[in-house]
């Protein structure tokens, strides 16, 4: 079965190696195009396109994927299946193409958390599970019909970043069980409800990830952990006399009742915390403008 593989981030490397490390039959592979990056402006590359020319695998990038030239490319690949994980929206064009279609993979337990950033949303939420989820494309994001799931738990002090590596290893099984089932032909799908409202992953701007110390103390270390490492919970610090923004990648809530007004930053030998209306923000992790990420007590020894 010739396979066509579309992604882009770390998240769609893990599932393209397994298929090539498992010998699945992987004669391309589409990614994003080559752009400028970083301070030096180099041109950056997708890890899923430097694994693929490591392997000798066929890479097409596309500017455009409505391209009649990619199309062709496309098409002279001779697909039975296209894989999409963490790529673009596909034209109609592009994800009928295969004989026996297109599916994706998406990381989360669908019709929950639709959308761009389901990661990040399931931790900021809240919930105690999540899990992968491939389907058929169709002509809406994540609404196709399920083909194969798969549940992990969500732990008590779970980033994004971690919660990452655990669904992309997950995935990539999954992928792979996918592809098992659409190739011996026992590939059975369940179309997803869509009459109900369901959590939702919308992208994540940068005011999205600002701290609002107005919240409970439980909301506050959700976003700072779904936000951790990336984009990553920020804040402004007074210091010196100015707001310096504070980018917070770990902290833990601590219960307690106070008289203390909400926001004040509070510095105690070599910790600091601060104050919401139902306890403490403990700081353990930040990052201080044009400084490396660092434990909260290296940061006030800097600031001695």
């Amino acid at each position: 079965m010739r396979i066509v593989f579309m992604g882009t981030p770390d998240f769609a490397l893990g599932s393209l190696k397994a298929l090539v490390e498992k010998h699945y039959n992987v004669v391309g592979v589409v990614t994003v195009a080559d752009k400028p990056a970083g301070r030096g402006q180099k041109l950056y590359q997708s890890p899923v396109k430097v694994y693929a020319e490591q392997m000798g695998i066929p890479v097409l990038q596309p500017v455009k994927l409505k391209d009649e030239a990619f199309v062709e490319a496309l098409k002279a690949l001779a697909p039975d299946v296209q894989i999409v994980v963490a790529f673009r929206m596909l034209p109609e064009v592009v994800w009928r193409l295969p004989r026996l279609g297109t599916f994706n993979l998406h990381a989360s337990l669908l019709p929950n958390y639709r959308g761009a950033a389901p990661i990040n949303w399931a931790i900021i939420n809240g919930e105690k599970e999540t899990g992968v989820t491939t389907f058929f494309i169709d002509e809406k994001i994540d609404t196709g019909a399920i083909i194969q799931q798969a549940v992990t738990p969500i732990a008590p002090h779970e980033t994004a970043g971690t919660l990452h590596d655990k669904l992309m290893m997950q995935g990539a099984q999954l992928v792979l069980q996918t592809v098992d089932s659409i190739a011996n032909g026992t590939c059975q799908t369940q179309p997803q409800n869509k009459e109900i409202t369901y959590a939702e992953a919308p992208k994540i701007y940068k005011e999205t990830c600002k701290i609002n110390w107005e919240a409970n103390g439980t909301a506050i270390e959700q976003l700072i952990r779904g936000m951790s490492p990336y984009p990553t919970a920020w804040t402004e610090m007074p210091l010196n006399g100015e707001l310096l923004q504070l980018k917070v990648y770990d902290a833990i809530f601590e219960p307690a009742q106070h008289n203390e007004e909400v926001g004040k930053f509070i510095i105690e030998k070599k910790t600091m915390k601060v104050t919401v209306k139902d306890g403490y923000i403990q700081l353990l992790e930040v990052q201080l403008p044009a400084k490396k990420r660092m434990k909260i007590a290296d940061m006030l020894n800097g600031l001695k």
